[in-house]
């Protein structure tokens, strides 16, 4: 048999669907063909196997790390607030934003940091990144000293775990990629669970610096394990070396995706008010005269409906249809701001709020990623995670000192119905994509 050539038989096996299916990149023929059979190999998801959950188990646990010590910003940003340097909440709203922001830097170039360096190395240098930046911000004593640490290096640290822990779950799964992504994410809120509640008590009993260090060591357990972890699949096509100028080009060609410049609107609406009941519930909380470990546990509860949200709208999402529950987590997360925040005036009917945010407000993270590699198409996931995210970057650099200035202006009310209208408004266009990928039929799953 002719190595070079695939026999009438092997090709016999493939529809024409199969051979002109956009996901197949190529077929490999085995050497060993006299002895084996014509092997075909195709670059798809494995779907499935050890690997393939162990590499979601790694990004769930790097998720635990970055956005766990995120969350917490709340009850720091509360106490350097009311202990370290009162009344210093407008420059202070600044560290938490640039920290966010950051998350997202290498967006633009990811693709070609992951083909330069790859998953592991990108994880290590985030492990190193972000634990010595709460190190270091526990032996600060300016603000800026804070903007530096907590702020800068942190979110470029987390910059380096995010897009390979997001990723990988995208390139390990199709039919069940919601689910994947969604027990990757729900990390977030897990993480935030563990990391308020040991930040909380360690500033009651111990003092904020000692909280940072504590932090500090639980984010390095958990990003060590993702290092070891997360890993692409191993009939993945090889990452191509490409030129910035050609990965300009595919970037412009993303752009020209209709659906595509949808997702990026709904991405940069939306981040300058999702993180406003994370930050602020705590101190709004205060306001109202209730008790600090209350605002603490608002945002525990709020990260440990997140985990639960993640986990059932992404596989939600496998069975209505992912932008279909991207409209829905999105939309509603802004009703229910404006509907009970904005009317929230003690402890039972804020509890509400944060059970009803902290769910739909975590389907949109979920279905977020979970959406993206349909519009985007397989191949292009590196590259539209790197354009996505990068959306993401002023909203959340300006949103929290946008709400900063409006709660000090007029109050908490006008923060939450600014950030219930950027919501809906995120929410009206995710309607806008799934009336552009399946018309206007309701009950069309896309």
């Amino acid at each position: 048999m002719n190595n070079s050539s695939i026999d009438e038989k092997s090709l016999s096996r493939f529809g024409p669907d199969d051979i002109l299916d956009d996901r197949s990149l190529s077929i490999v023929i085995n050497d060993d063909v006299e002895k084996t059979g014509t092997t075909v190999d195709i670059h798809e998801p494995p779907n499935g196997g050890l690997a393939a959950w162990l590499a979601v188990f790694g990004g769930f646990c790097g998720m635990v790390a970055e956005y766990g010590v995120n969350y917490t910003w709340g009850v720091f940003l509360n106490h350097y607030n009311e202990e370290i340097y009162p009344g210093k909440m407008n420059e202070l709203s600044w560290i938490g934003s640039i920290c966010v922001a950051l998350f997202f830097i290498i967006g633009p170039v990811n693709e070609w940091v992951t083909s330069k360096l790859g998953y592991t190395k990108m994880l290590a240098i985030g492990n190193i990144l972000c634990p010595l930046a709460l190190m270091l911000a526990s032996i600060s004593h300016e603000i800026w000293h804070l903007y530096l640490t907590q702020g800068v290096m942190f979110g470029i640290g987390a910059s380096f775990v995010f897009f390979p822990c997001l990723a990988a779950p995208q390139q390990w799964f199709t039919t069940r990629r919601g689910l994947a992504v969604g027990l990757s994410m729900c990390g977030s809120g897990v993480g935030g669970l563990i990391f308020s509640n040991i930040c909380q008590a360690a500033i009651s009993n111990l003092d904020y610096r000692w909280a940072l260090r504590i932090a500090g060591f639980v984010c390095f357990a958990f990003m060590l394990v993702a290092t070891i972890l997360v890993k692409p699949p191993s009939n993945a096509a090889p990452a191509k070396q490409e030129t910035f100028k050609e990965l300009y080009q595919k970037q412009k060609q993303l752009v020209k995706n209709r659906q595509f410049q949808i997702m990026l609107a709904c991405g940069t609406i939306t981040t300058f008010g999702y993180l406003t009941p994370a930050f602020f519930l705590a101190s709004y909380a205060e306001s109202l005269g209730l008790d600090p470990w209350i605002g603490t546990n608002l945002g525990a509860i709020m990260s440990a409906v997140n985990a639960v949200s993640m986990l059932s709208t992404g596989w939600i999402g496998d069975r209505i249809g992912r932008v279909n529950g991207l409209f829905i987590c999105t939309f509603l997360s802004g009703i229910f701001t404006l509907a009970i925040w904005t009317t929230a005036k003690n402890e039972a009917a804020i509890w509400v709020y944060v059970v009803l945010y902290g769910y739909f407000g975590g389907g949109y993270l979920t279905l977020n990623g979970a959406s993206l590699p349909e519009v985007a198409g397989y191949d292009n996931i590196s590259a539209a995670n790197g354009l996505f995210y990068l959306t993401s970057v002023l909203g959340y650099l300006f949103g929290s000192p946008i709400v900063s200035a409006i709660i000090s202006q007029s109050g908490y009310v006008y923060a939450a119905v600014y950030c219930g209208m950027l919501m809906t408004a995120g929410g009206v266009l995710c309607w806008f994509l799934r009336v552009e990928r399946a018309g206007w039929h309701p009950l069309v799953k896309t």
